[in-house]
């Protein structure tokens, strides 16, 4: 059963990249931001890096959510291995990480032009300080300094075999 997480630093574009794989894949997108308790979603708007502590609930409602809800793709900052491993252990199966990585000046901008969004631009630094990225044993890199349609081929050619 499918169980993808769409992961990166905010403004990488998990939204979009895990809109258009829902679509291709026929099942739903589930936007990790959207699952945020609200005193997180406040501490994020007022320019406070989150803990660890304040992670944590956050981290098994994206779990919850996958071993709920399979298939499903959710997009989910999991900056850490150890939330990674927090969020394979309760997800009620194989989960398949995709990390969206960028330049910080590319997300920068990205982030700027955005509307409607709580995370503010000055909490980027706290993501990249907070970013261990994965190794190939753990997720699929992929560049995000290209168009949609390429990163989403990316993703589809290296998916085919293993999720559809």
């Amino acid at each position: 059963m499918t169980r993808l997480v769409i992961m990166g630093v905010s403004g990488c574009g998990k939204s979009s990249v895990g809109a258009g794989l829902a679509e291709r894949f026929g099942i739903p997108y589930r936007d990790g931001d959207d699952l945020h308790p609200a005193a997180n979603v406040d501490k994020m708007r007022a320019g406070v890096p989150l803990t660890d502590d304040d992670r944590w609930p956050w981290l098994d409602r994206v779990a919850t959510v996958l071993r709920d809800e399979a298939p499903v793709i959710v997009g989910c900052s999991a900056l850490r291995r150890v939330y990674r491993d927090r969020i394979r252990q309760s997800a009620g199966g194989p989960v398949t990480f995709i990390h969206l990585a960028g330049d910080r000046v590319v997300i920068a901008e990205r982030m700027a032009a955005r509307t409607g969004h709580y995370m503010p631009t000055t909490l980027l630094d706290s993501q990249f300080a907070t970013l261990e990225p994965p190794g190939p044993d753990e997720a699929l890199t992929v560049d995000i300094d290209q168009p949609l349609p390429a990163i989403l081929t990316t993703i589809l050619d290296h998916l085919t075999g293993e999720t559809a």
